[in-house]
Parts: structure tokens; sequence; C-alpha cells
């Protein structure tokens, strides 16, 4: 009989019950991100809360809590106070991407490989939409990341490279693009030793961001994302002798 029972047990799946508090904050966390609770909307006090949850003030607090850390949430106070649903901030987002995915990195779970494939994916479509929406005001932001940096400092070669990628994303004209690809840029700026490489392999690579420029400025967009993929390719030895 006890082996049954044993057997009983072992086909059994079971969910462990969750803090009260994260019960809640999962519930309100689901209806604002499928937008049942959109952008801006006045979440109902803490008592009509602990009221609909059947909880005290004090879980519907955490519960709260627990959202704003994440950024769901905005709350303030005074009369015309309150908690309300956050509107996004691409940036703030992708802040928040790249710190958890430099945990995951650092963990070696994931390769220079992945992260270079990902930027393949995302990259190169990006410079064709740049190419196709680039604003005025998009391609005077662009130029100015395009330079030489081969005298500069590391750092601030890097920051100069980085800031021309970011910004080619950026004027993609889809948000979501760069709240992909800025993590994944951050956490391999990271990861990489500029001064292990020579000044000339950085002109190369001033040359390449020159030409994507002139292609993306020109509305040349098959030229741009042809241009950012082979570009990306031609990194992945650079990656290799950089990484720690």
């Amino acid at each position: 009989m006890a082996a049954q029972r044993d057997s009983g047990s072992a086909r059994l799946r079971v969910r462990p019950v969750q803090a009260a508090y994260r019960q809640v904050a999962e519930q309100l966390r689901t209806q604002i991100v499928s937008g049942a609770l959109p952008s801006g909307s006045r979440l109902p006090s803490e008592t009509e809360l602990g009221s609909m949850f059947g909880v005290s003030r004090s879980t519907v607090r955490e519960a709260l809590r627990q959202l704003a850390s994440q950024h769901l949430i905005d709350t303030t106070r005074g009369v015309t106070g309150g908690s309300f649903v956050a509107s996004p901030d691409a940036g703030a987002i992708a802040d928040n991407l790249g710190g958890s995915l430099g945990l995951l990195v650092n963990s070696r779970t994931m390769s220079v490989d992945h992260l270079l494939e990902a930027r393949l994916l995302l990259e190169p479509y990006a410079a064709r939409q740049a190419a196709e929406r680039a604003t005025p005001e998009d391609l005077e932001a662009l130029a100015r990341t395009v330079g030489r940096t081969g005298h500069l400092d590391p750092d601030d070669g890097f920051t100069v490279h980085w800031d021309f990628h970011t910004t080619l994303v950026s004027i993609s004209g889809n948000p979501l693009l760069h709240v992909m690809c800025s993590p994944i840029n951050a956490v391999l700026r990271g990861r990489m030793h500029r001064d292990r490489v020579g000044r000339q392999a950085w002109e190369s690579i001033d040359e390449d961001h020159a030409k994507v420029y002139e292609a993306v400025a020109g509305g040349e967009a098959e030229t741009a994302e042809t241009l950012v993929r082979e570009h990306l390719l031609g990194l992945r030895p650079l990656y290799e002798r950089m990484e720690d």
C-alpha cells in the first residue's frame, strides 16, 4: 500500500504556492504586459486592491514595490498621487535587460559567438530601416559617431565605435530593435579588450563605419544592410583576440 502511495506521489505534478505578494504582483504584471492595464492607468488604492485580492495592505504594498522595481509602475504621493502603470522607456528597459544579460554572459553560459549571431540578426536589418527612414537630424547624429579612432585611448575608441552602432539602430525608427541591441552591445563591450588589437585594425573598422554612413545617408537600404553584415562578420577574429 505504501508503495502505491509513493507511486501516486511521484506522478502528481505540484506547483509550489507562492507568497501572497508574489501572486498579487504576478496578476497585476500579467494585466500590465497584456495591455489590459494600459500605460498611464491609475491602479486602485492599496485598500481597494487588498479587498479585491483578499489580502492585507502590507501584502499589496510589497507587491507594488516589486512592480516598481521592474519599472512597470510609478508611485507618487500627495492628493493626486497613487500608483500608475509606467510609460515605456526604451533606454531604461535596455539598461535593465543589460544588467540581466550581463549576469548570464559572465556565467559563461553564453559565448561571444552567440552574441555576434544575435547582432547579425538585428543590426543589418536596422541599417536597412535606417536608410529608408532616417531624418536629416538622424543622419547628423550618425555622422558625429564616424571618425578616426586608432589614435585614441582604448576606452575612448570603444565609446566611439559603440556609439556608431547604437545610433545606427536607434535611427532605424523601431524602438524595439534598440531595446534588443543595446544590452548585447553593452555586454560585448564589457568582455572585450581593445588594447589587444593593433591600430590598423581599428582604422579598417573606421572605414567600414564611414561606408555604412554613406549608404544610409544615400538611402541605399540594401547596400547598408549588406555592409553591416559584412562588417560584423569581419569582427569575429577580433572578438576572439579581445575576449577575456
